[in-house]
C-alpha cells in the first residue's frame, strides 16, 4: 500500500476514534457541570494566595504583575480542562481487566486509538467545560484579554500543541502498565510532577536559575507555561515562533518515542483478567 493511501486511512481512523471519544463522554455530562464549580474553586484558592503574597511584595513574581498573575492562574486552569486526558489511566485499566488483548488484535495503532479518543474528549470538554468555566471565571475575577488578536491566534495554536503533548506524555506513562501491571504510584507521581513542572501552579520564572536551565530542556513547561506566556504577550517575534516550533518538535519526538516504546513493551506481554 502506498504512503498516499495509508495517510487518508490513518487520518480516517483518528477521526473515527475522536468521534467515539466524543460520544462516550456524553454519558457523563453531569461531571462536567460540576467541573465548572471545581475549577472556579481552584482559581479562587490561588487568587487569594497570590493576593496575600503580592500584598507583602508587589514584585513577588518576577515579570508578572498581580493582574497578570490573576490572568495567568485563571487562563491556566481553564485551558487545563481541555488539554487534560486520561490516556495513561485508560491503558492501565485495560491492562488490569485484560481488555488490552482485544485492542492488540485490532489492525490499528493503539497510540492512534488512544490519542483519537483523547482528542474527541477534548472537543467535548471544550464545549461543555472549558468555555463555560472561562465565562464564569472571567465574570468573577479580573481576567485580562489576550495581548492582541495575533497573540490569541498563536495561543490557540500553542494550546493545540499542549493537547497533543499531554497525550503523548500520558501514552508513554500508560505504556509502563504493560510490564508493571499496576501503575497507581507512577500515576500519582506523574500528576504532581506534571502540575508543578508544566508551569500551571507557578510560573517557571519563580524557580531557581539553575533549575530553570535544566527544566528548559524538558517538555513539561510547554504544556501550560508556553501558551500562557503567549496569551499574556510575554513571547513575541522570533522568540514566539521558536517556542511554538519547540512545542511541536516535542510532540513529534514523544509520539515517535511512544510508538517505539510500546512496541518494545508488548513483545513479551502477559494479559491478566478477562
Amino acid at each position: 500500500m502506498t504512503a498516499s493511501a495509508v495517510w487518508p486511512r490513518g487520518l480516517g481512523n483518528l477521526l473515527e476514534f475522536s468521534r467515539i471519544g466524543f460520544i462516550n463522554v456524553l454519558a457523563f455530562r453531569l461531571r462536567y457541570y460540576t467541573g465548572i464549580v471545581t475549577y472556579l474553586i481552584n482559581v479562587t484558592v490561588y487568587y487569594f494566595i497570590w493576593k496575600a503574597l503580592y500584598a507583602t511584595d508587589p514584585n513577588f513574581a518576577a515579570g508578572f504583575t498581580f493582574n497578570e498573575m490573576v490572568t495567568y492562574v485563571s487562563v491556566g486552569w481553564v485551558i487545563r480542562s481541555v488539554y487534560f486526558n486520561n490516556i495513561d489511566q485508560n491503558i492501565s485499566q485495560e491492562v488490569i481487566e485484560g481488555k488490552i488483548a482485544l485492542s492488540l488484535l485490532k489492525p490499528v495503532s493503539i497510540q492512534a486509538m488512544q490519542m483519537g479518543r483523547a482528542l474527541g474528549e477534548a472537543c467535548f470538554r471544550l464545549v461543555m467545560l472549558t468555555l463555560p468555566a472561562g465565562v464564569v471565571i472571567s465574570l468573577v475575577f479580573p481576567v485580562q484579554g489576550p495581548a492582541s488578536a495575533a497573540h490569541f491566534a498563536f495561543f490557540l495554536l500553542s494550546l493545540a500543541a499542549s493537547i497533543l503533548l499531554t497525550g503523548a506524555l500520558n501514552f508513554i506513562v500508560g505504556t509502563f502498565a504493560i510490564r508493571m501491571k499496576s501503575i497507581l504510584g507512577l500515576l500519582r507521581a506523574k500528576y504532581f510532577v506534571f502540575e508543578l513542572l508544566s508551569g500551571l501552579l507557578v510560573p517557571m520564572t519563580m524557580f531557581p536559575a539553575g533549575a530553570q536551565k535544566v527544566l528548559a530542556w524538558l517538555p513539561f513547561q510547554h504544556v501550560a507555561y508556553t501558551p500562557l506566556r503567549i496569551y499574556l504577550g510575554k513571547l513575541d517575534g522570533p522568540e514566539l515562533y521558536q517556542a511554538l516550533a519547540v512545542q511541536y518538535v516535542w510532540v513529534v519526538a514523544l509520539a515517535l518515542f511512544g510508538a517505539w516504546f510500546w512496541d518494545v513493551m508488548v513483545r513479551h506481554v502477559t494479559i491478566h483478567g478477562g
